[in-house]
C-alpha cells in the first residue's frame, strides 16, 4: 500500500509508518526545513530522542545507516538514504510562540511546535511534551567558541530522505514557518526564501 502526504507551507502533517515500511520526505522547491518527529504508534509516550541518538552513533548529524533512537533507547527508525548533501540537524530547537516573541514578533506566529500539537490530536492524542526534533534540510554550524547558528543552506529542490521504520509509527512533519530576519538563523534559506511544501510518501 502506497499513500502520499502534502505539508502545506507553515503547517505539519502526520502519517502512519508500520515496521519495515519506508518514508520518502521530499523538498520540492528546495531549502524548506522539514521539523520531524516520529512516536510509538502503540504507546505515544515513547517517541524518537535527539540527545539519545548522539550518544549511540557518536554523531550530531544523521548521516545515512543512522539508527535513530527513542528516549527509551529503542531503535525506531533508520536513514537508509540521504540525497540532500548531509544537510540535516538535531541541534536546533523546535520553534514556538515565545521563539518568535522573542525575535519582536507581534501577535500570533504559526510554529513547528503547535504544528506537532495539532497534527497529533487529529490523531486523537494529546502530547505533553513536544521533543526535540530531527531538522531535515537545515544545517547548523557549531564554531570553536561554541556559538550556534543556522546559515542559509542551498538544499537543491527535489532533494529527499529515505528513512525506514524499525516499529510502527506515526510521524509528523512540520513545515518550518521561521520567516524572521536573524542574521545567523536563516534556517529554511534564509528570510527572503519562499517558505514552501513538503511531500511524505509512503515507497
Amino acid at each position: 500500500m502506497t499513500s502520499s502526504v502534502t505539508v502545506p507551507p507553515r503547517e505539519g502533517r502526520g502519517i502512519r509508518v508500520n515496521q519495515g515500511q519506508r518514508l520518502r520526505l521530499t523538498t520540492p522547491k528546495g531549502s524548506q526545513c522539514a521539523d520531524f518527529f516520529a512516536f510509538n504508534a502503540q504507546n505515544v509516550q515513547e517517541y524518537l530522542s535527539c540527545p539519545h541518538t548522539w550518544v549511540t552513533n557518536f554523531s550530531i548529524v544523521p548521516r545515512e545507516g543512522t539508527v535513530f533512537l527513542s528516549r527509551f533507547r529503542r531503535p525506531m527508525l533508520k536513514l537508509v538514504t540521504d540525497a540532500a548533501d548531509g544537510a540535516h540537524d538535531m541541534l536546533i530547537t523546535t520553534c514556538d510562540q515565545f521563539r518568535y516573541e522573542l525575535f519582536g514578533h507581534v501577535g500570533p506566529h504559526a510554529n513547528c511546535a503547535d504544528n506537532l500539537l495539532t497534527s497529533m490530536r487529529r490523531f486523537g492524542y494529546e502530547i505533553p511534551v513536544v521533543p526535540q526534533a530531527v531538522n531535515f534540510f537545515a544545517k547548523s554550524h557549531v564554531a570553536e567558541d561554541g556559538t550556534l547558528s543556522s546559515p542559509p543552506n542551498p538544499v537543491a529542490a527535489g532533494a529527499y530522505v529515505e528513512i525506514e521504520a524499525l516499529m510502527d509509527l506515526i510521524v509528523v512533519v512540520s513545515a518550518c514557518p521561521f520567516d524572521m530576519d536573524v542574521e545567523g538563523w536563516e534556517v529554511s534559506g534564509g528570510h527572503r526564501h519562499e517558505l514552501s511544501e513538503l511531500i511524505m510518501d509512503i515507497v
